[in-house]
């Protein structure tokens, strides 16, 4: 994974001087919960928004994410987010996509959330992040907080 992912994050900060909108990669933490158990996640991001306007922006991201116990693995996800912007620091966003499964017994994922990011000068920023996960099993679906401290492009 590293051989991929540090090549991919390079990349972009390389190429970010010519884009014209926002790259952004990150590391994060939190949790994440179902029927009463509950269970530490970290992970990683990179991302791109795109202005839509002034006062709008929307974006795609791509993520790795582990639950930090046994018998677990990486999962990775796709997703959009489209929000609107608070002034010249925050973000606020609706995200959705799809996850892999965490487990070799798990199954693949959709998901759903809400987030608030807020930037700290000119490059840094951090960001809160909730989302509800739908599996197809008919079981319950787990939820998630996680909280990013990232860099901008």
């Amino acid at each position: 994974m590293r051989k991929v992912l540090f090549p991919l994050l390079a990349s972009l900060a390389v190429a970010s001087p010519a884009l014209a909108n926002e790259a952004r990669v990150e590391a994060r933490g939190g949790v994440i919960w179902d029927k009463g158990d509950s269970e530490a996640i970290a992970g990683i991001a990179a991302g791109y928004d795109f202005d839509l306007g002034t006062s709008a922006f929307a974006g795609v991201e791509v993520s790795g994410d582990k639950v930090l116990e046994s018998n677990t693995r990486v999962s990775f996800g796709f997703t959009g987010r489209a929000g609107v912007k608070l002034g010249d620091a925050g973000k606020l966003y609706a995200a959705g996509g799809y996850t892999t499964k965490a487990c070799s017994f798990c199954d693949d994922s959709l998901h759903l959330g809400a987030g608030y990011q807020h930037n700290f000068g000119q490059k840094f920023y951090g960001k809160v992040e909730y989302r509800h996960y739908f599996f197809d099993h008919g079981g319950t679906d787990p939820d998630a907080v996680v909280a990013g401290l990232g860099m901008r492009f």
